[in-house]
């Protein structure tokens, strides 16, 4: 009669939704051993590992990632702080780090830091703590103080697009990505080259300015014997609308440049349209390039350095889990390379 009654509740659990107590109560273990047994913790005797691998497997017990989280004391959620949450590369990169996540069982939490008010309320109030396994941060050059509040979690933390000493990070090399863009231009024979930049210190956000990409430029001219050429320009406001009107101010001069290399393909796009608008031909007239590979670039024929953002977002996902299943060795900064991407924006100059 024993033996009959524990080949009816084996029945009955393999005929509803197996659950961990299940497993636990078919493999004489807790919870939390099976829990740790199935995801291979070595703190587990390799025997105990089998019987409750066998019981799992008797029952058709599929992990649930809510109660694995529970067991381990995980929230099974990652937290991703963006400086925006429409525009083109944060929706991107997120999507990126997303994909990863998801699919390892982890949620993620998005903090969208939209302006200097919400920034100083989430590292006021660092909404984190006990809420995320982990953190990943996108393009937020950090001052100290942001940068000691997130050390102070003491969880696994990535940046992205931004390094942080001893944090690992995911970025490109923005120097080397303008320094190419503006070679682009000169083996075409441009000598003329501004560039129209929407970095600068903003108290709308509050975030600090990075110089890489104008160091870029200003190194390429440099070494073409340019030095003390350099133009340029401010946009002053991020993205199409600020592309627009910096254009629109450098057509105000006497003189154009031949060439004009735009700090992100926003800022080009917006450049593009002021030109076109003004028939000024492209690349006749005056050459534009950017730096991204928008998705709206091949759209509109523009020349760019491209960035593979999606990817970007999915190498920093593996970091972060690297670093909670304890893989992670010291902190890394993993550079992904750009590529140029040739359109019809640019071409060698022409007579005015």
């Amino acid at each position: 009669m024993e033996g009959e009654s524990e080949d009816a509740a084996r029945t009955d659990r393999r005929q509803r939704h197996a659950s961990i107590l299940d497993v636990a109560a078919l493999a004489g273990v807790s919870p939390s051993t099976v829990s740790r047994s199935l995801r291979g913790h070595d703190s587990v005797a390799t025997a105990t590992r089998q019987r409750v691998a066998e019981a799992a497997r008797e029952l058709a017990y599929t992990v649930s990632p809510h109660a694995s989280g529970l067991a381990s004391g995980r929230t099974l959620t990652v937290g991703v702080v963006v400086p925006f949450v429409t525009r083109w590369y944060f929706a991107n990169a997120v999507a990126g780090a997303h994909d990863v996540l998801s699919a390892a069982g982890f949620d993620v939490l998005l903090y969208h830091l939209g302006d200097a008010a919400a920034r100083d309320r989430f590292f006021d109030r660092m909404p984190l703590a006990r809420r995320v396994d982990a953190v990943l941060t996108l393009s937020l050059p950090l001052t100290e103080e942001h940068t000691l509040a997130l050390r102070a979690l003491d969880m696994p933390l990535v940046t992205l697009g931004a390094r942080l000493d001893g944090v690992s990070s995911v970025r490109i090399d923005d120097v080397a990505a303008t320094r190419n863009a503006v070679h682009h231009l000169l083996h075409q024979g441009h000598e003329e080259i501004a560039m129209i930049t929407a970095r600068e210190d903003d108290e709308a956000f509050g975030f600090l300015a990075r110089p890489d990409r104008v160091d870029g430029y200003r190194q390429a001219l440099a070494a073409a014997g340019l030095a003390g050429r350099e133009d340029v320009v401010v946009a002053e406001t991020y993205g199409i609308e600020g592309g627009a009107s910096a254009m629109a101010r450098l057509m105000e001069r006497p003189r154009l440049p031949t060439a004009v290399l735009a700090e992100y393909d926003e800022v080009a796009i917006g450049a593009l349209r002021t030109l076109r608008r003004s028939s000024v031909p492209v690349p006749g007239r005056i050459s534009v390039i950017g730096v991204d590979d928008h998705e709206m670039s091949s759209v509109l024929d523009l020349t760019t350095m491209a960035q593979p953002v999606r990817e970007q977002g999915a190498i920093a996902a593996r970091l972060l889990l690297d670093q909670l299943e304890g893989r992670a060795g010291a902190p890394v900064d993993v550079v992904v390379p750009t590529r140029l991407v040739v359109r019809s924006s640019t071409g060698p100059p022409q007579p005015a």
